[in-house]
């Protein structure tokens, strides 16, 4: 049996492919959508319309538990209904104690067949190590968040290692540890230029997940200048509801937006490729 790619080696190949770093959120909200729109036919019309322009897909497990057990199968047929190339990133923001984590982390790879998920990093290491077990997959770590109230716990100020720093880089300090695999990411909100920065000087060869991109207005030149790597990648740059619901609706219009965001991610790529400095 030929060995399943990791998530990292399917990311990197999307992106090569579609010469994308975008990421589409897949966030179904019935109550934005015409009455009677059939919400699963729907998303999938949205996968067909920009799967040549992205480098991963990101269904939100709320939008989907929210339905009860019909939205939990039609979640396991989005995910095997996605095209084989283009992987696939559960954003379910699991945390629980280690016994029950291994319950979650077998629900998100063995059930629904993800190949990737986030998590929240509060509970310690011990509660993210089921996921990490899973060595082909991708955990990510909720690190600094796009919300506005991100900085309410993220920003505080922890002291140690010879001086104080926001706990948002011990978080990120702590997901270099976990890394042991390969298959540790960190959620670094494209709201907040400066912190991703801080956050990539920190942790040089880890994928940043990227939100906050479109409706929540990320500013995404200096987003994408701050947190590529070395390599002028490492970042999954998401947005969901300006691409799902963009003015006019309908498949087309969202084709329209995601590729408006796929060059628009591109241009600021090469831009920041660019100013990088070069030795002579």
């Amino acid at each position: 049996m030929t060995a399943r790619a990791s998530f990292r080696e399917r990311y990197e190949a999307a992106a090569a492919a579609n010469d994308s770093l975008l990421c589409v959120g897949l966030d179904p909200d019935p109550s934005r959508l015409p009455p009677g729109t059939d919400v699963d036919a729907w998303l999938r019309g949205v996968i067909e319309a920009t799967s040549d322009l992205v480098c991963c897909y990101k269904p939100n497990a709320a939008f989907f538990e929210a339905r009860g057990s019909g939205g939990m199968e039609a979640l396991l047929q989005l995910i095997e209904g996605i095209p084989d190339e283009i992987p696939v990133l559960l954003d379910a923001k699991r945390g629980d104690v280690g016994h029950s984590a291994e319950f979650y982390a077998r629900a998100v790879f063995e059930v629904l067949g993800a190949d990737a998920v986030t998590v929240s990093p509060y509970l310690g290491g011990d509660t993210v190590e089921p996921f990490l077990a899973y060595e082909e997959r991708h955990t990510f770590v909720l690190c600094r968040t796009s919300n506005v109230g991100a900085g309410e716990l993220q920003d505080r100020a922890l002291a140690g290692n010879g001086g104080a720093r926001p706990l948002y880089l011990e978080v990120a300090a702590r997901a270099n540890e976990w890394n042991t695999r390969g298959n540790v990411g960190l959620v670094v909100g494209a709201t907040y230029p400066e912190e991703a920065r801080a956050i990539r000087e920190l942790c040089p060869d880890l994928l940043f997940l990227m939100p906050g991109v479109g409706a929540q207005a990320g500013e995404l030149e200096a987003a994408v200048r701050a947190a590529l790597d070395a390599r002028g990648g490492g970042i999954i740059v998401n947005a969901s509801r300006s691409v799902l619901y963009p003015p006019g609706g309908g498949a087309e219009a969202s084709r329209a937006e995601a590729q408006r965001l796929r060059d628009a991610l591109r241009e600021a790529v090469h831009c920041a490729d660019r100013s990088a400095p070069h030795a002579d």
